[in-house]
């Protein structure tokens, strides 16, 4: 048990010492003082150490971030049962072995049930108390680390995501100028043709850069224009293929993913009319595959590698799903996911963000909300009862109160946990489910 924790006990038990001995103690006598302050010691320590240790068990076994329903139902059950056995405990010590009024027959009779009853309602509402205490300091833990975590975890990823999309555009540039200036000697006609269709198919990247995602529809149709500039260069040595379904194109894939692999195609393969390097792009279910003969060329300067691993480690921030790369002695496939909708993206838009987190702050106000009405409930009741008691033990008001306002504190946990907003979301997510199906 900590240090600050057994401090606090030694105060309560000191408070509740002198409490008793000015206002229920009839002779002012050292002794008595003494047997109080052992009796409140007694109470206090083994309530507070029985209840610390069970609260302990707890969070180690269910925390409330991750099991709170769990936690929620074992903790009532939990401190019910430790609860009744400490306080019947205390009282045997108390009454039978220090006092010595009651014998141990007497003490189970029902004689000492109404004085037992009591003392353990009262045990209830104040380790209720500690237990709300102990709940809302895990929530502003839990909420303060997720927001940290959230927050480098959308930084780290954003700044990836930024690196590789700004790797695209000296990429493509690159190469496309390396073909402009063989066509240059060899063709000059042509080089005035590529460079008119190079300056299209640039604006399609900056159009492009900024998008995580883009139709296959408008992919394929920008790897067309591609490949046309490169039929231009090569002539007969190259031959495309396109047999991607209409269903498909409305489907989603990372952008320039085409363009990229193309280009390695070509960096990777030697191409002549005899032997002509023939790329297949076609879809097959939920795949985008981009195929060609390997037909291996000799490579004289190192692979930057920029290509294949831009795509794979893009598609690695956008979903779960992978690329897969097969490789056979007569061909080279890469098989790209066409995702059916966009997913939720790295960097979400500022307005969503921002409804997103004004609804996390609705529901931690709604349970902040819960705690304090129960905490309320856990102080003023037992002042109540102990009133009613003081002044007038034999006519029992403070069942009214005690029952009205339990019915309302059961009612808004029911409300919060139960049947709230989360409950009518999950409901209403699973009747739209079901109406898709």
């Amino acid at each position: 048990m900590k240090r600050k924790n057994i401090i606090i006990l030694l105060w309560v038990s000191l408070g509740t010492t002198l409490f008793f001995f000015l206002f229920f103690n009839q002779e002012k006598t050292f002794r008595n003082f003494m047997i109080t302050m052992l009796l409140s010691v007694m109470y206090t320590f083994v309530l507070g150490v029985g209840n610390g240790v069970i609260n302990e068990s707890l969070n180690k076994r269910f925390p409330w971030s991750e099991a709170t329903k769990t936690r929620a139902i074992l903790s009532i059950v939990s401190i019910i049962i430790g609860n009744f056995i400490l306080v019947y405990l205390c009282n045997y010590m108390n009454y039978v072995v220090i006092q010595k009024v009651a014998t141990t027959e007497e003490f189970f009779s029902p004689k000492y049930g109404v004085t037992n009853w009591f003392m353990i309602n009262i045990a209830l509402l104040i380790t209720a108390f500690l237990h709300a205490k102990g709940f809302m300091e895990e929530l502003k833990k839990t909420s303060k680390k997720e927001v940290v975590e959230q927050k480098l975890i959308a930084k780290s990823a954003n700044a990836q995501f930024e690196s590789l999309k700004n790797q695209l555009d000296p990429h493509f540039l690159f190469n496309s100028l390396n073909v402009l200036s063989s066509l240059i000697d060899e063709n000059p006609g042509q080089a005035q043709k590529f460079t008119a269709s190079m300056s299209k198919i640039y604006r399609y990247v900056l159009e492009q850069k900024d998008k995580e995602l883009v139709t296959v529809e408008d992919e394929i149709e920008f790897a067309k224009t591609y490949c046309d500039l490169l039929k231009t260069r090569f002539e007969d040595s190259v031959d495309f293929v396109f047999e991607v379904s209409k269903e498909d194109l409305r489907k989603y894939v990372v952008p320039l993913s085409l363009q990229l692999l193309l280009e390695n195609c070509i960096k990777h393969n030697f191409a002549t009319s005899s032997k002509p390097l023939i790329i297949r792009i076609f879809s097959d279910g939920d795949i985008l595959c981009i195929e060609n003969n390997l037909q291996v060329r000799e490579q004289i300067k190192e692979s930057s590698g920029i290509g294949l691993a831009n795509i794979v480690q893009r598609y690695s921030l956008l979903t779960k799903r992978n690329v897969f790369i097969e490789k056979a002695e007569d061909y080279f496939k890469v098989k790209l996911p066409m995702l059916a909708n966009k997913p939720n993206i790295v960097n979400a838009k500022p307005d969503d963000e921002y409804k997103t987190y004004k609804k996390a702050q609705k529901r931690v106000k709604e349970i902040k909300d819960f705690y304090t009405n129960l905490i309320s409930y856990c102080i003023v009741i037992p002042f109540l009862i102990f009133i009613n008691l003081y002044t007038n033990s034999k006519s029992h008001w403070f069942w009214f109160p005690m029952l009205g306002w339990g019915v309302g504190v059961a009612s808004h946990a029911f409300q919060v946990f139960g049947i709230g907003e989360s409950w009518q979301d999950k409901k209403i997510r699973e009747i739209m489910n079901k109406d898709k199906k």
